[in-house]
Formats: C-alpha cells, structure tokens, sequence
C-alpha cells in the first residue's frame, strides 16, 4: 500500500517560499486506476514526482508497503524507482540514440538482468502494446502514439508495483489516446495505476478513483479507502515486510559496458565534432610518441654501439696504470675556484700552475695481475659463477715484442713493424735520428707520466681473441668479419689479413706488409717534406698473391749467439748475413684467410691488419723459454748475460766518497795520452753555477736566440740540415719550446765550453796535459769527483735491467699478464663484471686491489644522459598541449553534460544512480581518450616512416631509426585515457548532482 502522510512540498522563490503541497494524506490500493485532477499548478506533477521519488518531500512521510521513506538514501530511492516505480511522460523521454528495444532493455540493465532475459522481457512488453515489429526502430522513425507505447512497455517491463503516468495522453491525437487508456487501464487489473490529467472525461471513462487537487491540497475523492480496506492493505504490509526478512534487496546498478555503451552511441551521433574532439587530444600524443619514437631510436642505437663497442674497447686491465682523475677535473675547470672580483674587466683564472700540478700528481700504480688472473680463471672454471655467464670472451696479453720479418719487393729482408720503418724513412729523408731528435722533448712526457696517454703506436700485429677455451677463434670475432678468401686460421703458425670495409690496407701498412717498395714510400716522404702533390699509387693484388706471402717470426732468444771468448752474446740482427739466417730458420707463418669487416659491424674488434692467434703466442712463449740463453740469464740475475757486466742495484748504489777513490784508480791507470783527454773532458764540463747562470741569461734572449742554442745542443745529435732543423724547431708548440730550452742548456753550455777549453788548452802539450791532471786530482772536492766519475770513468755495470734482458729475449711468465681484456656480450654483463672487481678488492689487501678506468661506459653513459635530459625537456614542452588538449575535452564533456541533461533525467527516473551518471560521462571521456590516444598513437607510426627516410638520408646510419615500442605506446593510450577522465571528472560529477525533475523538463 501507498500511504502520503500530511506530505508537504515549499519550494524557495526568491525571499519568499512556495507551498507547491500543503499536508496531503492519501492512501492506494494495490491495484486500482487514479486519475489525479487539478488545474495547472496545483501541485498534481510534484505529489507524482514525489510519490516516483524523484523529488523529496520537506514535511510528511511517503510510506511504501508499510515503510517508512524519511530514512531512505539516495541508493534506497534509487532502488524504489528501479523496482517499484514505473514512469510514463506526456513527453515520451526516450533515449533518441538508442533502438525502441534498448530504450525498453535498460531498466532491466540497471536491475542487473541476464542480457538473454533481458532481451526476452523487453520483446515480450513491447509486444503487450503492440510493437512487436518495430524493435529496431530509433524513436525519431515512429509516431506519437508508438512513442508512448514505447514508454509504457518500459514503465512496464521491470513489473513495478506502481504505474506513474504524468498527462500520457496530452501530446496525442483523440484515437491514439483511447489506445493508450485502454492500455493503462488494462494494466490497472494488476497495478496501481496514478495518471495526472487535464480530461476529465478521460478520467470518468476509464479511471476507478478521481482525486481533485486545488492549491497543494486535496479538495476531492471519489473513492478513498475503507477502514476495512486500509486495515486490510496494512496486515497485507505487513505480511510482504516478515516475507522480506533476510533478503537482501538487490540495488540497481550500471554496468561499464551499459555506460559504454551508451556513451559510445551518443558520440556516434556527433561523429564530426567526436573526430576534432579527439583528433585535438591526440596532438599532444603525437608530440609526446614522436619524441619517445626519437628518443628510443637514439638509445636502441647508442645501446647497439655500446654493445658492439663493447668487443672493440672491452674492459681492460694493466699492469701499470695511471690515475688521471686529478688531470680530468683540472681540465673540466673543477679545480681552480673563481675569485671574487667586479665584473668590469679582464681577469685571470689561473689554470696552468694547477694543470702542471695535476699532470705531476697522476700517479702511476701497479695492479697484481697474477693474483687477479688466479681469480678469473678460477671463476670462469666454475659453471655456476656469476661471473662465468658475464665474461663471454677473456684475452690475456703479455709484453711480448713478436719480432715478424718478410722480404718487400726489391728482395730486401725487412721488419714488418710500421714504426720503427716510419722513423727509418724518416731518418733517411731528414737525416736524422728521430729516436735521438724526440729525446729530450718525450723525457719530460715520461718524468710526468704523460706518455702513455699520448701514444701514438700503429699496431699491426695482433692476437685475435679465443674461444673460453683457449684455441681456435671467437664467435664473437667471428661474428663481426666475414672470410672473403681462404679461411680461419686452424694451426699455430696460420694467420690472416684484415681488410677494412673498403678492402683496403693504408700505404704504411702495405711497405711494412713488404708490398710497397722502399722506392715509392721515399717519394711520398720527399712529397710530404716538400709540400708537393704525391704520385698516387693504385695498387691492386689478388688474394692469391696476398695468401702467397711469406713471413717469419723470429724469436728473441734466438737473435743471439754466444762468444766463448768474450763469454758474451752477440746481437746477429748487426750484420746482413746474422739477419739472413735468423730468416731463414724463423718460424714461418701462412695466411690462409682474408677477413673484412661484415656490413652489420658498427665497431669492430680488431685494430690490426695481421690477426693471429694465441696458439702463436704460446708457442713462442714455450719455445722461448726452452732456449740457452734465457735459461742462462734465469740463472744469473744479478749478472746480464748479454754483455756479462753485473745489473745495477740500489744497494751497490757508490757514494761520492767511493766515486772519489774509484776516479783516482781509474785515472792513476791511465797513460799519458788518455789522461790528457780526460783533463780537457773534465774542464769541458759546466758547473752548476755555470747552468743557473745561463738559465737566467736565457731571459733576456730573443727567440732567434734561443733557437741557435737550441741547434748547436743537437748539432751533434741530430743530423740535419738547417732548414729541416728550422721547420722542426718552429712547427713545435710554445710548451714544447720551453721545455726544450731547459733540457738544451747544459748541452749548449757543455759545446760551447768545450770549444772554449780546446782554444785554452790547445798549446799545452800532452804531458803538460797529463801533469795538470794529476796536480788537480787532489784538490777536487767529494761532490766535484762524482760528478767526473760519471762522466769520464766507463760504466762497469749493464745499462739494461734484469727484467729488460729477459723481455728483449722473449721470457714471459704466463702466470703475470702485462694487461687483462675481458669481454662482455651487454652492458648488464659489463655491470657484473666490475661488480665482481669491487668485491674482488673488498677480500684482498690494499696492494693487491685492482684499479682501472672505463672508459667507454663513462662516455656512452654521458651521451646517454643528454639525450634523456633533451628528452625529458621537449615532453615537459608537449605536455603543455596535452593539458590543454584535457582541458578542452573537459569542457567539451561539460557541453555534452548540457545536452543530455534529459537523458539524465530519464536514467535517475528508471533508478540510475548518480554514480551511474557519473560512470556514463567518465565512459565518454574515456572513449574519447582511448580514441585520441589511439589515434595518436597511430599517426605517430605513420609519420615515422618519412621521419626515418630523412633520418637515414641526413646521418647516413640506416640502423638509425625512430622507433615507438608498442609498452610506450599502450602507456601514451593509458595516459591519454587518465588525463581526460580527470578532466572529465567535473563535468560528470556535475551531472550527477542534477535535479531528475528539473532534467526531464529541459529540452
């Protein structure tokens, strides 16, 4: 039973209130037909929308099967419309984008009905009032009349208990009217049936009770409930209350695929405006893809240079190293803070004191290799080591000068090493002794430890990396060549010639390979002195001829032959004939292959143009170490066994005392003559008052000066000629000029002495000579006598240590490597493998630590930085247009909120909730996000195509390639989608709170 109990509805106007109800009392019956009466503004629709729960009431009770409504929620009202209120408007409100059938299946969506019995109940309903044929049509293809039998059948379909109809009849003809009474009236047998109308003669003809309304109260009814009646309706309450104990009522809800749908039909009704909306989101998209595709495409091809750089420039180790951390922030300008100073004018920073000083404090350090390399071959024996999967390649290298020698082709026996055959040419085009000439400028680069780092060495010769066992080739070589002649080496004595991408070898390596004639590197020479165009040389050679060659290695050890006279060995790389038989009986070596590098090679491993392989190397190793004289320099360390003087040691180190006393042994031995020479020798020599002297006269001398010094300290050194001399000595940079003034100094001061002391002495005869020599002796001081001692008395101990004779003798301990390269696949594994070196040096003692520097990770990681940096920087300028793309679609949603405020009204009158609402607008900002997203997500695919055509024709690197990955490309959708469904947010939480009443009567 329906009870309305003094129901009062005041609506505020102004400063004023308006009573629309003013405490009605009504009660209905289950099912009976009630026309409501009244004139225009009575309060009829209010106490209907009411009874609905489409409004509330301000005073009263509205009770419902014997409960009451003053504590429902808005869920509980919500519910009450779904399952126990049917509407039917004069103006239809049906949805105009959905099909009759839809219109009619959607409160059974909301009650959560199966899609098949759903379907099934709405046929069935539409088939009570006759349309069963019209399924399919939209509401604007139908009549009036259908329009409102539409509406019928879904005020209907959900079996309501009550039948809300507001003038049902107003809009229609006379004899569309009586169909639709007749059909209300049908219904009535079963339901309670409350129809607000103007015709009262509709109301006599068809309706079983008339209630007139006037001014918000009731002024007429023609048929109230008994007491009988009421009592009875009450134990009927009552009865369906204790029925309903314990269940659980089932509230209405909207499916996401109800407000998806919806939505998606909605925008498809406005397919223009949908298409800009989304094509407006997806420009931000776009930009934001196209940067990631660029991006991305940067980092997948530094990453592959990375990897393939890896094999190029693995992870090594020396045995020396040098820590030039100091030396780099110097040259970074990290070092020198600035002064504070006024900003008008031009002031120093000093910088060259600090350089100085960084260059002197890089300090060279020793690694302990053979311990290290006990630990990396005992980590790549276990299986299971971390380190063992890491390390795809390891190659030991060792100071071993492997002496190759072929003949050139004018027959002549050469040394196939392209430096020391650049200094001869240079030598014999000069007339110089290039070794001597760059002594004194390489003595300061060594004393600071900057040779190393200016090395500028031609490597022609080089082991090719192993396999993990040790033999054969590695894949990883092999990955990155191709054999276009022959094959890989399989022996010892096999090796191969590495061509560049081109097949070509530079003239340097062809002389040294013995393939260009002494003749034709001469005349490139004299071009280049003469600044002349050279006669280019074209040369070609087939594979055959180049497989055809011959070389040989010649061991250090063998290079010497002992004298049993001497007890010394003699060097037979002196004469033409010891060269001829070294050549002849030294280990041949075939070149069974020609590799080039392959196309895919972006870096590639080897740097040389001979490969051969470690097979080679522990052959000569082994059989080094099998020979006379090795074995006898390992059983005479203190004794070099070459020139049979003892080495020098620090503990024989004499002191000026003991130099003292040897100088005057060794000159009382002298004869007459020979002590006459060393008196003028020992005149000859400048004190070191004499060379500070000179060092402060340098000052005041022009340059001009200084040069002429300069050429007579190396007069005797250098074989030149002046302007050879006077180009040298001006193509040298003004540090280097400096630092040859200093180290010439005593040179020129000794020549020019020495002149001096030749005109002084020359008329003094020999024995005269001898005399004064023997009359000074004795006056000398301590110091004075070291100083001759060194100069005038010969060595009697080797100038070589024990390690030198034994490297230039081709001893090395396979135990105690010179450096370490260990190859890694990835940059993960690279990570691995320094990771193993920090808890390496965490378990050994702080001499054993391993230091290195990595520098190939230090530059990528540094390029890799910038372009993250580039690229954060244009998405944060892109993401600009995407928040304002959102926000457009906001208020494009808020526009669409104002065009379905009726469709609102009609889902909160079937018992939509305002979540329900809300879903339905976050699904059309969705879908609209999806789209944009998509869609820029696609463009974006497409553009890359030319993108990448001007990419490859610009770089010129055809593996440099814009490239979306499809993970960033479903994340730029998600975000497309989040960042309009929050700006959806607004607008659809604002039509949720919409008034249903106010909602049904907007157009």
């Amino acid at each position: 039973m329906l009870e309305l109990k003094q129901i009062k509805k005041e609506y505020p106007a102004g400063d004023g209130v308006v009573h629309a109800l003013r405490g009605v009392d009504l009660r209905f019956r289950k099912s009976e037909f009630v026309s409501i009466l009244g004139p225009s503004g009575c309060g009829k629709t209010t106490m209907l929308n009411i009874i609905g729960g489409l409004d509330q009431y301000t005073d009263g009770d509205l009770v419902i099967n014997g409960r009451s409504t003053k504590d429902f929620k808005d869920r509980d009202w919500d519910s009450y419309r779904n399952h126990s209120i049917g509407f039917v408007f004069q103006s239809y409100n049906l949805i105009p984008h959905q099909t009759v059938l839809q219109n009619v299946e959607l409160a059974l969506t909301l009650s959560g009905v199966s899609k098949a019995e759903r379907r099934e109940r709405a046929k069935k309903a539409l088939a009570d009032v006759g349309l069963e044929s019209q399924l399919n049509k939209r509401p604007s293809e139908m009549s009036g009349g259908q329009m409102q039998r539409v509406a019928i059948a879904r005020a209907l379909v959900n079996d309501p208990d009550i039948i809300l109809a507001d003038e049902p009849t107003g809009a229609l003809d006379t004899v569309t009217s009586v169909q639709v009474m007749e059909i209300l009236k049908k219904i009535s047998k079963d339901k309670l049936i409350i129809m607000v109308t103007h015709n009262p003669e509709l109301a006599e003809k068809y309706s079983s009770r008339i209630i007139n309304i006037l001014d918000g109260e009731i002024t007429g009814d023609s048929n109230p409930l008994t007491e009988e009646e009421y009592k009875a309706e009450q134990e009927a309450d009552k009865a369906q209350i204790e029925q309903a104990k314990g269940k659980k009522v089932k509230k209405p809800s909207m499916s996401f695929g109800t407000a998806f749908s919806l939505s998606l039909k909605n925008l498809l009704t406005k397919k223009g405006r949908t298409m800009l909306t989304s094509f407006a989101g997806s420009i931000g998209i776009i930009g934001i893809a196209l940067i990631l595709a660029l991006s991305q495409g940067f980092t997948l091809y530094i990453d592959s240079v990375q990897e393939n750089a890896l094999s190029a420039y693995p992870l090594t180790i020396e045995s020396k190293v040098m820590d030039l951390s100091s030396l780099m922030e110097t040259m970074m300008g990290k070092s020198s803070a600035s002064k504070n100073h006024k900003k008008d004018a031009v002031y120093t920073k000093p910088i060259f004191q600090d350089l100085v000083n960084a260059m002197s404090a890089s300090n060279q350090s020793e690694n302990d290799l053979k311990s290290f390399k006990k630990y990396i071959d005992g980590e790549l024996a276990d299986n299971e080591s971390e380190l063992h999967n890491a390390i795809s390649g390891v190659q030991y290298s060792y100071d071993l000068d492997m002496q190759v020698y072929t003949k050139n082709v004018d027959g002549d026996i050469i040394l196939s090493d392209p430096n020391k055959l650049m200094m001869e040419m240079m030598q014999e085009a000069m007339g110089v002794d290039m070794s001597a000439m760059m002594d004194m400028r390489e003595s300061y680069m060594s004393s600071s430890g900057m040779g190393s780092m200016f090395s500028t060495q031609v490597v022609l010769w080089q082991e090719m990396l192993a396999n993990d066992n040790g033999e054969g080739i590695s894949d990883l070589l092999k990955e990155q060549y191709d054999v276009v002649y022959g094959e890989w080496p399989k022996e010892y004595n096999e090796i191969v010639l590495v061509l560049d991408e081109n097949n070509e070898l530079d003239d340097l390596t062809l002389y040294a390979l013995g393939l260009e004639s002494h003749d034709q590197m001469k005349d490139l020479m004299d071009a280049a002195m003469n600044q002349k165009e050279a006669k280019k040389n074209d040369g070609k050679w087939s594979y055959k001829d180049i497989c055809g060659m011959e070389f040989r290695t010649v061991l250090g050890s063998d290079c010497y032959t002992y004298n049993k006279d001497t007890k010394t060995y003699s060097d037979l790389r002196n004469t033409d004939t010891g060269m001829k038989y070294l050549y002849d009986n030294g280990i041949p070596l075939k070149v069974t292959g020609i590799i080039r590098p392959n196309e895919d090679a972006q870096t590639t491993m080897l740097t040389g143009s001979i490969g051969y392989t470690k097979a080679l190397t522990n052959h000569v190793i082994e059989k080094s170490q099998d020979t006379d004289v090795v074995k006898a320099q390992l059983e005479n360390k203190d004794t070099d066994v070459l020139t049979g003087l003892p080495f020098k040691s620090e503990d024989k180190e004499l002191t000026n005392e003991e130099k003292q006393q040897k100088l005057a042994d060794y000159i009382a031995e002298l004869s007459e003559t020979e002590k006459a020479d060393a008196y003028v020798k020992i005149m000859s020599l400048p004190t070191e008052e004499e060379i500070n002297a000179l060092i402060e006269q340098m000052s005041a001398m022009t340059k001009e000066q200084k040069e002429e010094m300069i050429k007579q300290a190396i007069a005797g050194e250098a074989e030149m000629d002046e302007e050879t001399l006077n180009q040298y000595l001006a193509s040298m940079s003004e540090d280097d000029f400096t630092q040859m003034i200093q180290q010439a100094a005593p040179e020129y001061l000794k020549e020019t002495k020495s002149k001096e002391v030749e005109k002084q002495l020359g008329a003094m005869s020999t024995k005269d000579l001898a005399a004064a020599l023997d009359a000074a002796l004795d006056t000398y001081t301590a110091d004075q006598s070291a100083a001759y001692y060194d100069e005038v008395v010969p060595q009697d101990y080797s100038e070589s240590t024990y390690e030198d004779i034994l490297s230039e003798l081709g001893y090395v301990d396979l135990d105690t490597p010179s450096s370490i390269n260990l190859y890694a696949s990835t940059f993960e594994n690279k990570d691995v493998i320094t990771d193993a070196i920090k808890d390496y040096n965490k378990g050994v003692k702080e001499e054993q630590e391993i230091t290195y520097t990595d520098y190939i990770g230090i530059m990528m990681s540094s390029m890799t930085t910038i372009i993250n940096t580039i690229t954060y920087v244009l998405i944060a300028f892109v993401a600009i247009s995407l928040v304002v793309s959102s926000i457009m679609i906001g208020v494009i949603t808020l526009i669409s909120v104002q065009e379905r405020t009726k469709e609102i009204g009609i889902l909160r009158a079937i018992g939509a909730s305002k979540r329900d609402v809300s879903s339905m607008f976050n699904a059309e900002t969705m879908i609209i996000g999806f789209s944009s997203g998509l869609l820029g997500v696609l463009v974006t695919y497409l553009l890359c195509i030319p993108i990448n055509l001007i990419i490859h024709h610009l770089t010129g690197i055809n593996n440099l390639s814009a490239y979306l990955p499809p993970v960033a490309a479903v994340i730029l959708v998600a975000i497309s989608v989040a960042l309009t469904l929050i700006s959806g947010l607004i607008p659809s939480r604002s039509a949720a709170k919409k008034d249903p009443v106010v909602a049904l009567r907007s157009e």
